[in-house]
């Protein structure tokens, strides 16, 4: 039971490398479209926007802080902790990684659903432009993804499989979407408060890259670790 059990975690692990590879390479593949569709914004008024006070100007910031942590950094951070267990560790490490796992996510979705409580509460959330908007569909996303998280079929059983491609479609969204609305975000921000933003853009762009790179050396390590034990049988 228990190398059945293993091995069919295994599996799952080497499956979601796959989901892997195609969310860190969406997020350098998507991270301009939010820059070109950010130009459809310059038409909402002025007049509709809320005085910018100290207190709303710091709101702002950390309402913009807490979706990066989230989006930005715990999210792909997770994705790189989930590609250890592809390097087939111990059933104790593979404990140890899927847990950290969880609790990354746990802790994003937390910062997540924090940043967005001050956006219902602060904000004037009227969904004039792209920002809201696609910011409405990430949390559709992140809401529906813990769901799944929370009531999945037990392992082996008929629905698991199909429940594992839906858990890993709706992470790839929640993940790109979110990606996407950092960058709409800096715009909004930048049309707010009328400071420059390009430097926070390209910081995000080279963090994502760095992730990328991150991503390929694992892969790259895990190749030339297999290799090693092959040889040496």
């Amino acid at each position: 039971m228990l190398i059945y059990s293993y091995t069919s975690l295994n599996t799952a692990t080497k499956m979601f490398a796959a989901h892997n590879l195609l969310s860190l390479a969406g997020l350098l593949l998507f991270n301009l479209l939010p820059l070109v569709a950010s130009l459809d914004d310059q038409h909402t008024s002025k007049h509709n926007l809320q005085k910018v006070t100290p207190k709303l100007s710091y709101q702002i910031k950390l309402h913009a802080f807490l979706l990066w942590a989230s989006v930005g950094f715990l999210m792909p951070i997770s994705v790189l902790i989930k590609r250890i267990s592809n390097s087939d560790p111990s059933p104790t490490k593979l404990t140890i990684i899927f847990y950290t796992h969880a609790i990354t996510q746990v802790c994003a979705v937390l910062l997540a659903t924090a940043g967005g409580l001050i956006s219902i509460k602060y904000f004037d959330n009227s969904f004039s432009n792209h920002h809201q908007k696609i910011g409405l569909l990430f949390y559709a996303a992140i809401l529906l993804q813990t769901m799944l998280s929370i009531w999945r079929p037990q392992r082996g059983s008929k629905g698991r499989k199909i429940w594992f491609v839906f858990h890993w479609l709706v992470g790839i969204a929640a993940l790109l979407v979110g990606v996407m609305n950092v960058f709409t975000g800096l715009e909004a921000y930048h049309e707010r408060m009328l400071e420059d933003v390009r430097i926070w853009r390209v910081a995000f762009m080279v963090e994502l890259c760095l992730m990328l790179l991150v991503y390929l050396l694992q892969e790259k390590w895990h190749y030339l670790t297999h290799q090693h034990k092959t040889e040496a049988c």
